[in-house]
């Protein structure tokens, strides 16, 4: 079987069957002249935005392709052009299918909160069914031409560096702009979320689309990519064992996912009467996974011949299924979430107290998990055992992108049914699919730091079989300043990232203030607020702040490489990782659990009472941490081995110690 058209051919279906759920959602009932005002500001503010950001990468991304055509090759050049180039698109029709399907969700709540939910899903789909098309049809290409994959890691680079500048200038942009929002239209003036007359909402509503939608499909994009491009690079070491099929298994895994992904999606119409509507997203899952385990067996029969790589993808299907149980236990309206409720009862303090130690408890389980992923798939199959529970971890990417882009699509038809005046009602119905877009905005981003992980592990094994490393001595003074280095770097690049937030959300807090103060008519309803001013505002900030921590992932790891040498980069991977992933970890966890709260003090009809003042101030310190920092690190991961693997030859030839 020519294993290459399969591939290609599900690459294509995929974006087929994208482009005709985008034509389903487009074709639907806009709703009332006020809600289509509102969709149309968020979707002009988001387009501006990616616009103004896009054009700075370019300038970022044409000097990078210069330096790599002379240090490194024309091959890697190429690769790098394209890897921005699709990460980028990837990120741009996120925002494009959420910010029609926003206006339609909203549009459909008017029927309940059911038909809502499938049109945020289908949205969300689109999302996944592009990013994991593109990944492949990229490889193809490239593999097609050069032959060889150890060319196309310019292409995972392009990947990681966009998606890092989409993720962290998205991050900064939308959570600026939350807490702008927040503060002043919550605590101080008293007026719900979403209120139209808070200056600052409107450029909330675009952050939730330039940056869970634009910055996560360009993220994912660049999760998958890195993880094919490593196990390819895997497989051509194992060639006298595997063959040509062992470099071409990582590709018609991910085909198969693809197609998974197409039949799971439309299990989402299946609703029981009176069901929690977590449930029909899980269940969704749960068929996907299986569509995929079964498909696995087959594929592995085939084309590797050794049935103990099965066992090895089962066991990253499973990871992937565990980790989003256990980010669903820490973040839904649970235990931990109802503690963090609890303490907010004597103020500000104990609920950030109470947030903090459920963030830090909420590393643990997930890393447990991780740790018995690597071991046992290492044990089933040995280096290329991982690299299988890699892709299958990865196999249901799709749907675990359209879970996570049905977040943002529903809170912003919350924000057009609430800024459009809409019915109570009808209001009812998208805070509940709100509230459930939190927890799989969660799952989304702790599945993408499990499959950091795991990616890592691969990149970090590519990586020492490009410089010929065969054992990292930790005694060696080299090393150990390696190891120290790369612990550091995850906790420098959040200060930054949490910084950025701070002085964003600084400039729009006075905005949102100066506008109240000078326009009377504003709290009144008089007169409508300047909304293009916030937006402006924190478009600058985000992109003038994304730039130093960037720049900082970008030159630290090459730093290391020629001062330390290969052995001392390769410590400086490792100690990246491993902080890394736990920030991560507690970043996101932990701030989704302060949301959550929040929203569960606001469900129990609390509005306005010094407790749901105390639950915001919660919220707002966990939004730079679920938003921004948490989930750049798990890209920041990646891209420093991805860098350290493309320049490997270069430490070994002009290591300085």
């Amino acid at each position: 079987m020519d294993w290459l058209l399969f591939v290609s051919i599900s690459g294509i279906l995929g974006l087929v069957v994208a482009f005709l759920l985008a034509l389903k959602i487009i074709r639907q009932d806009k709703g009332p002249k006020e809600m289509q005002e509102i969709a149309l500001a968020i979707r002009q503010g988001s387009t501006a935005y990616l616009k103004r950001q896009y054009s700075t990468i370019a300038v970022i991304g044409l000097i990078l392709t210069v330096v790599l055509y002379f240090l490194l090759d024309v091959h890697t050049a190429i690769s790098f052009v394209l890897g921005v180039f699709c990460s980028l698109l990837a990120g741009y029709m996120s925002m494009d299918i959420a910010t029609r399907a926003n206006l339609k969700t909203a549009s459909a709540a008017r029927k309940g909160s059911k038909p809502a939910m499938v049109t945020a899903f289908y949205g969300g789909a689109v999302l996944g069914l592009s990013v994991m098309s593109l990944s492949v049809l990229g490889i193809v290409g490239l593999y097609l031409v050069y032959g060889d994959p150890s060319k196309i890691v310019g292409f995972g680079l392009g990947a990681s560096l966009a998606a890092l500048f989409a993720q962290l200038g998205g991050g900064i942009f939308t959570k600026a702009a939350d807490i702008g929002a927040d503060l002043v239209g919550k605590i101080e003036k008293g007026i719900p979320e979403d209120d139209p007359r808070n200056p600052a909402v409107i450029a909330d509503l675009v952050g939730d689309n330039v940056g869970d939608c634009a910055g996560r499909g360009a993220d994912l994009f660049e999760s998958v990519t890195a993880e094919n491009i490593g196990a390819m690079i895997l497989g051509m070491a194992l060639f006298p064992i595997f063959g040509i099929n062992g470099v071409l298994f990582p590709l018609v895994a991910r085909g198969a996912g693809i197609l998974a992904t197409i039949i799971g999606v439309f299990f989402i119409n299946y609703v029981r009467k009176d069901e929690n509507l977590m449930m029909p997203m899980w269940r969704v899952q749960l068929i996907t996974t299986f569509l995929c385990a079964v498909a696995f067996y087959f594929l592995i029969d085939v084309m590797l011949g050794e049935i103990n790589l099965f066992y090895a993808a089962v066991v990253g299907l499973v990871t992937s299924l565990a980790i989003g149980y256990i980010t669903e236990y820490y973040t839904a309206t649970r235990k931990p979430v109802k503690s963090i409720a609890k303490a907010s009862q004597t103020g500000a303090a104990t609920n950030i107290i109470t947030g903090l130690a459920v963030g830090l408890e909420s590393t643990a389980l997930p890393i447990v998990v991780l740790s018995a992923a690597i071991l046992i798939s290492y044990l089933l199959g040995g280096i290329f055992g991982t690299a299988v529970a890699t892709m299958g971890m990865l196999a249901t990417t799709g749907i675990v992108l359209a879970m996570d882009g049905f977040g943002p699509i529903a809170d912003n038809a919350g924000g057009i049914v609430e800024m459009s005046k809409a019915s109570s009602k009808i209001r009812k119905s998208t805070d509940a699919l709100d509230a459930i877009g939190n927890t799989t905005k969660a799952l989304a981003k702790g599945f993408a730091v499990g499959s950091a992980a795991l990616a890592s592990f691969l990149l970090f094994q590519a990586y020492l079989d490009a410089a010929g490393i065969f054992v990292i001595d930790i005694a060696i003074p080299t090393v150990s300043v390696g190891l120290l280095l790369g612990g550091l770097l995850p906790f420098i690049f959040s200060a930054f990232a949490i910084k950025a937030v701070g002085n964003t959300a600084f400039d729009i807090i006075e905005e949102v203030r100066r506008q109240f103060r000078e326009n009377k008519g504003i709290m009144s309803g008089k007169t409508k607020p300047d909304y293009s001013r916030a937006i402006d505002i924190s478009t600058k900030a985000s992109l003038r702040e994304m730039i130093a921590p960037s720049l900082l992932v970008l030159i630290s790891p090459i730093l290391v490489g020629v001062i330390l040498g290969p052995e001392g980069a390769g410590a400086f991977l490792m100690g990246a990782t491993v902080s890394g992933i736990l920030l991560a970890l507690f970043m996101n966890t932990g701030g989704a659990a302060w949301d959550n709260a929040k929203k569960y003090v606001e469900a129990t009809g609390k509005k306005g009472t010094e407790l749901h003042k105390a639950a915001v101030v919660g919220d707002t310190v966990g939004d730079p941490l679920k938003d921004t920092a948490g989930p750049s690190l798990h890209v920041l991961i990646k891209l420093l081995n991805t860098i350290s693997l493309t320049f490997a030859m270069m430490f070994v030839t002009y290591a300085l110690l």
